[in-house]
């Protein structure tokens, strides 16, 4: 579910073989991505498409149109169109942070800014990258993502990566990623990624309100609660560590007990997950071994959306409003726009 602006348009812009050879990269999985694009309503008339895919794509187009329509969010060709990738992942990306600190790296780009995390459309240069920032000496998190958002640059497709979702998924994921066109605010990936969520969580609500299907909005409240407790379990220990760091302590001393604070949240998400009955979803982050990147990877998408969720019920709830609150927010320097989301949860 995440963000991307790194495009064809930028490579009159390069410098060094390594921001050409990453920008090259970009290029050629976007326009790879467009190519195979091709519209739902072609894909619906084909006898060779599976009726299970046809069904989810019918789905797609009614929650693309209550995107627009109830949520106030762009109507463009965006998530009109659908592509096959035949691979798990659409990218894949990277986010490190130094040994003692849980605040990610970032990259920064002409025109998108600085963001706290590098894609790729091949697990392999993702891996590469990784294994490069390990042997600077950084943690580093690797992470799968189904879908981004080119903030209205092209027309989004839908992908084989995620049309498989169950519905409320699905919609979750497009409201996010057309939430990203409406606003974009350089070099601040944690406002942009907290604003999208607030909006995906209030779409999808009223999405699932519209309809009869009672098991369907049991089942998504299920897995809304357990990624709430998954994501606080994270962001308890992020805050643990971060307090952790700012001691002035010997590196041997400080490497055990940053390993004894992960070992910790490693036991208490075994306690947490049993209260969870089968559900194993979260069981490869844990399986890949937390990090501060890992830390720093779930706070930039969740951190604000507390304040978000306040502001929205500020304005009535009025999603029109809300932006336009949101807008006047994401025109104020960096330091003044994050004090005034922390007013908004002592209110």
């Amino acid at each position: 579910m995440r963000l991307l602006l790194l495009l064809a348009a930028l490579a009159p812009l390069l410098g060094a073989c390594a921001t050409t050879s990453y920008y090259s990269q970009v290029v050629r999985g976007q326009l790879d991505l467009l190519r195979r694009a091709t519209p739902i309503e072609e894909e619906l008339a084909r006898d060779t498409v599976p009726d299970a895919l046809k069904a989810k794509l019918r789905s797609v187009l009614a929650i693309r149109e209550f995107a627009s329509r109830e949520l106030a969010l762009p109507d463009n060709g965006s998530y009109r169109s659908y592509a096959d990738l035949g691979r798990r992942y659409v990218l894949w990306n990277v986010f490190a942070a130094a040994e003692f600190s849980v605040a990610p790296l970032t990259s920064c780009f002409p025109v998108a800014g600085c963001v706290s995390y590098r894609g790729y459309f091949s697990e392999a240069d993702a891996e590469a990258e990784g294994a490069a920032q390990r042997e600077r000496g950084y943690d580093v998190h690797i992470g799968g993502v189904p879908a981004y958002s080119t903030l209205g640059w092209f027309d989004d497709p839908v992908l084989s990566t995620f049309i498989h979702y169950p519905e409320a998924e699905l919609a979750r994921l497009v409201f996010h990623e057309l939430s990203h066109q409406l606003l974009y605010v350089k070099d601040d990936t944690r406002f942009n990624e907290s604003f999208a969520a607030t909006v995906e969580q209030a779409g999808v609500a009223r999405w699932l309100a519209q309809g009869e299907n009672a098991s369907q909005r049991a089942g998504y409240e299920r897995l809304r609660t357990i990624r709430q407790e998954f994501v606080a379990l994270l962001l308890k220990y992020r805050g643990m560590l971060e307090l952790y760091y700012r001691q002035d302590l010997p590196p041997e001393q400080m490497r055990l007990g940053k390993a004894q604070r992960l070992a910790e949240m490693d036991e208490e998400y075994r306690r947490l997950k049993a209260s969870w009955g089968a559900y194993a979803g979260y069981d490869r982050w844990f399986a890949g071994k937390p990090n501060n990147a890992t830390l720093a990877s779930v706070a930039l998408y969740t951190e604000l959306v507390p304040a978000f969720t306040a502001l929205l019920e500020r304005e009535g709830g009025d999603l029109p409003r809300f932006y336009t609150a949101v807008q006047k927010l994401a025109k104020l320097p960096k330091e003044e726009r994050d004090a005034r989301l922390r007013s908004l949860l002592k209110n």
